[in-house]
């Protein structure tokens, strides 16, 4: 049986494209370069400022102009985090389920806890959540399983009785690392790490509530 489930943040548990394609536009918009429309930033969004400056700016870390415009991002998105971030459907109704099933939750991201501590609060989700794990809080981010393992020990859980829930392939090869079992949300941005059913996920999902009824079921065999 289940002990706890772990959630990847950024479109996982909550939409927060808005705000960091809106930061992504404001930024070339400084640099007098053209507006992209979210639809073509969202799919970047769980690769982080990383992934949105090369789909704004087509550049990596090795361009001349990386680091400025990295640091420049962090500042526009403190100030926004959470103007038009919201959870995604389906999210608060399988937090209650989770509760009702008397199952943790908690939340392992690669949001660095600067950003994390205050996103998670502003949604509303620091007073429910055991655990919030950032990218910042073990010494390797995902797809290392460290982050995925601290946040079992912080709920005192095995491992192998955990889902770890997420977006991106990088993810799951975490989740399985740590020796969890893994869920890829098809709702989320999933990024371009190839087709989801090749991520090697446990178990697929199109909405939120389809998590809610494998637990049940997973709880009611046990």
């Amino acid at each position: 049986m289940f002990e706890a489930v772990l959630f990847d943040l950024d479109g996982t548990l909550a939409d927060t494209a808005p705000d960091l394609g809106g930061t992504t536009n404001m930024l070339l918009k400084e640099e007098g370069l053209p507006a992209k429309p979210l639809a073509q930033l969202r799919p970047y969004v769980s690769q982080g400022v990383r992934g949105l400056l090369k789909a704004g700016f087509s550049i990596d870390n090795t361009h001349a102009d990386y680091e400025r415009l990295f640091h420049r991002f962090l500042e526009i998105y403190a100030a926004r985090i959470c103007d038009d971030s919201r959870l995604f459907d389906g999210i608060p109704e399988l937090l209650d389920s989770l509760e009702n099933l008397g199952l943790n939750w908690g939340i392992v991201t690669n949001k660095r806890m600067r950003f994390t501590n205050p996103l998670v609060e502003l949604l509303q989700l620091s007073p429910r959540t055991r655990c919030v794990v950032s990218g910042d809080t073990t010494a390797e981010a995902k797809p290392s399983p460290l982050p995925v393992l601290h946040a079992c020990r912080l709920l005192d859980c095995a491992p192998k009785r955990t889902l770890y829930v997420g977006d991106d392939r990088r993810d799951i090869v975490a989740g399985h690392a740590a020796g969890c079992h893994t869920v890829a949300v098809a709702y989320g941005y999933l990024g371009d790490s190839g087709p989801i059913a090749d991520w090697g996920a446990d178990l697929i999902i199109e909405h939120p509530a389809e998590l809610t009824s494998y637990l049940t079921s997973a709880i009611k065999r046990a």
